[in-house]
């Protein structure tokens, strides 16, 4: 079943990341694949349960791969897809305005850009 999306390019773009902690958790595995502990180290002001359904939707749309293997206790890997990647201008865009801000006067402490 295909998802109703918005007309509009730009709101069916921030109905997929609009959130926060989407963007953030892009950011992280932009670089590559992380398992959940190191997304919730990362990003550690997010609660376990809503990085998990942040998660859960970033994989229905198609923006993040889960892979979990028979292990005990269960490793699971999240990796972004082809259409994931595809969003790395945008967060690269997003990084060199926020670079553009800072230097107005506003020092902020931010992960390094890869």
């Amino acid at each position: 079943m295909k998802k109703e999306l918005p007309l509009c390019p730009v709101e069916t773009t921030l109905s997929l990341i609009g959130d926060k902690w989407k963007v953030l958790i892009l950011r992280d595995l932009i670089d590559g694949t992380k398992r959940f502990g190191e997304l919730k180290k990362s990003i550690s002001s997010i609660s376990q349960k809503v990085l998990t359904q942040q998660l859960r939707n970033m994989e229905e749309d198609g923006l993040v791969e889960r892979k979990v293997y028979a292990e005990v206790p269960p490793k699971v890997e999240y990796t972004l897809t082809e259409l994931g990647l595809s969003l790395k201008p945008i967060l690269d865009s997003m990084w060199i305005w926020g670079e553009e801000y800072q230097k107005r006067g506003t020092i902020v402490l931010c992960k390094n850009k890869n």
